[in-house]
Formats: C-alpha cells, structure tokens, sequence
C-alpha cells in the first residue's frame, strides 16, 4: 500500500496542537525564569564594535552581547556599509561560524547583530551537518581562523515538526525534501516517547546531535578544539522574543 504524503506546510510551520503547547509552555512561570529579561543597556555598550576578538570565549562573549542588543533594541548593525564591503572585498577573517536553519526568521547577522565580514554561515533547513557543510565549516576553520562554531536551532523547527509526522503516520515527504526528513530521523525518534513537547524535545536534541557530529566527524576541527583554537557550541532561538541560549 503507497503510503500518504505529508503535507508541504508542515515543514514551513509545526502543527497547531504543537504551537499551542510550546506557547502554553513559554507562559508558564517557569519559563519566564529560565529566559529572564534582556538588559536595557549590553554590558559591551561602551566598548567599540570593532575591538579584536583573539580566543573563542571572546567570540562567544561577542555574539551573546549582540543577541542582547538586539532583544534590547540598541543594536548596532556594524560593517554594514558599501565602504565595509570594499574593505573586506581583498580578504575576510570571519571570527564566528554558524550552522543554522534555512529559515527566514533565523538569521545570524541580525539575531546577533554582527555585519559583513563577522560571520561564516552555514544554513540548511534542519540545521543538518552533512558532509558539505562539515567541508563548509573546516574551510572556514582553516583558511580564516574562525574561533566559534554555533549551531544554532530554533523553536517551531518545520523541518522537525515534519520528521516527526513522517515517523508518526508512516508518510513520506515530497521530493527531496525526504532527504531532511531521513537525515533528521535517527536523532527525533529516540526522544519522541520523552516527558514534553515532542517538537521542542527533538529541537535539542538534533542541535546536540549536530553539536557531536562537528568534532567527531571531523579530524580538522576536533584537532583545533583540543588545541584551544575553536569552540563549538549548541544555542537555541526563541522566535517570540529573539533571545538566543546556549543548549549544548
């Protein structure tokens, strides 16, 4: 018997008995203190935008100022300009890399108000470390210097939202879009049965399975952690407030 095809919008939104449990969560009290609200002034709002970053806990603590910029509404929007891409046009040394979500309200620069030169992103819907990105990311690692690997998933994951009602009704995605939900999969069963909303579950546990598969599947950046050189990091996004937290 052919089985059913899932349908295309699950992928772009999760499902709304999904979105109404994730919602009641963020209004529960408990939510509410483990997200407490973003300063009015950054801590960095009187250090320049432009001072060197040397070590990965500088990266780190760069992009988390800039996240609070940006959920405090004083972002700065560095190296944005035509004259910041003539400058960078003969070279780049981007200090951070992210491996984020294909989807259009998870955007690095902006979530962590960083600009042109900043950031080497890698986005794919799932956030999925396949072999092209893993190549992505040790390119990146090699050529540039880069100090940060960030996997950044996001609540409300469509691709997730989609793998578990693959798993749930024996359907099958169109297109290549099977491939997302295959490659998603192994990570999502396991923790289906777990207490919880299932999407968000499956949320950080893909995020730490991708956080995994950067240092164990690549010699280049494993070399590179030990060393000191790079860290790599797993962080979540919240959609309701923009405030992004490290997960793994």
């Amino acid at each position: 018997m052919a089985r059913p095809h899932l349908s295309r919008r699950s992928l772009l939104t999760a499902g709304g008995a999904t979105a109404v449990a994730i919602g009641a969560a963020a209004a529960h009290p408990s939510a509410a203190a483990a997200h407490p609200a973003a300063p009015a002034q950054p801590a960095d709002a009187a250090q320049p935008a432009d001072d060197p970053v040397g070590t990965p806990a500088e990266a780190l603590r760069r992009l988390l100022a800039g996240n609070h910029r940006f959920t405090a509404g004083h972002g700065r929007h560095p190296h944005q300009s035509l004259d910041d891409l003539h400058r960078l046009a003969a070279g780049q040394h981007p200090f951070a890399v992210t491996v984020g979500c294909a989807d259009s309200r998870v955007a690095p620069e902006l979530l962590f108000d960083q600009g042109l030169g900043d950031l080497f992103d890698n986005r794919v819907a799932g956030n999925i470390v396949d072999d092209l990105l893993l190549g992505s990311a040790e390119f990146a690692v090699e050529e540039f210097g880069s100090l940060l690997i960030v996997v950044l998933g996001h609540e409300r994951c469509g691709a997730i939202t989609a793998t578990i009602d693959a798993i749930r009704t024996g359907g099958t995605a169109p297109g290549h879009i099977g491939t997302i939900v295959d490659s998603l999969r192994p990570v999502v069963e396991p923790v289906l049965n777990q207490p919880g909303d299932p999407v968000e579950n499956a949320v950080r546990a893909n995020i730490a399975a991708q956080v995994r598969a950067l240092q164990t599947r690549s010699p280049i950046i494993a070399e590179k952690v030990r060393q000191g050189a790079l860290r790599v990091v797993g962080a979540r996004y919240d959609l309701d407030n923009g405030r992004v937290s490290l997960v793994a």
